[in-house]
């Protein structure tokens, strides 16, 4: 029996109020995919995101995980099985880099236990993964931008979920950090068959690690395919209000241009 997609969803829609964000979306992600949601700003790439990890129910359709409706989870079950990464994280209480990052590992305990050392040593690694164990005793409200995205990364990677969700993961990255950054997500998907859904407006980076790209116009799936078949099509050109040159490097990795409409 072939398993069901880890992701589905089938004719979703869903509105702030009277407001339409996303109309009639159908998805298939399966396990072990690395896919970026792309397109225009108010696209609603970051609702889709949200709707896939249980965190907005859809106004209308079905939204599963694993093949079981995602309304019938448990959120700390959830949790254990899905990290999400907003693209804005704030915290009230000044915890250090190091308290953020064990926070991922709360789904795994029980309600009156301690981190104990299999979880500090999750930490460290994740810590070390994204290039923040340095920054362990810092406060969290006193790290640059990119630094708090960094600590904010490695609390997914301490999470050790199924799945993790991005939205926006390099934003306020420098190009070396960028870089490992794909490098890192890659190797959880190559070694533990992580599944991974992004939301990116870099498309070069885009090209360089998705396997699959998701175009979005005013709340629709408009092109849905690999990656670089995906960014030549005339759907995304369409969406964007550009075209796009998609070429490759020798021996490298493809890059991706904006062009003037003509």
């Amino acid at each position: 029996m072939t398993a069901p997609p880890l992701f589905e969803l089938q004719a979703v829609d869903f509105a702030y109020g009277s407001q339409p964000a996303l109309a009639g979306v159908d998805l298939q992600v399966p396990a072990g995919e690395i896919v970026g949601l792309v397109g225009p700003n108010g696209a609603g790439k970051s609702t889709l995101l949200q709707v896939l990890g249980g965190l907005l129910p859809p106004t209308r359709g079905a939204a599963r995980f694993e093949g079981l409706p995602l309304a019938d989870r448990a959120r700390r079950d959830l949790a254990r099985a899905i990290a999400y990464v907003p693209q804005e994280y704030g915290l009230d209480f000044p915890f250090t880099a190091g308290e953020v990052v064990l926070m991922g590992r709360y789904p795994h305990l029980g309600a009156a236990t301690f981190e104990g050392p299999a979880d500090l040593e999750a930490a460290r690694a994740a810590m070390e993964r994204t290039d923040v164990w340095g920054l362990r005793n810092r406060r969290f409200d006193e790290l640059s931008g990119g630094e708090r995205r960094r600590v904010v990364l490695a609390q997914a990677f301490c999470q050790e979920t199924r799945a993790i969700l991005l939205d926006e993961p390099t934003a306020s990255l420098d190009a070396a950090h960028e870089l490992a950054l794909q490098r890192a997500l890659a190797t959880r998907r190559d070694e533990r068959g992580v599944t991974v859904v992004l939301v990116t407006h870099d498309l070069a980076g885009a090209a360089r690690l998705c396997d699959r790209l998701v175009c979005l116009a005013a709340g629709r799936v408009v092109a849905d395919g690999p990656t670089l078949a995906t960014l030549r099509s005339p759907a995304v050109a369409q969406a964007f209000g550009v075209n796009f040159h998609v070429g490759q490097l020798p021996d490298g990795p493809p890059f991706v241009v904006p062009l003037e409409p003509r």
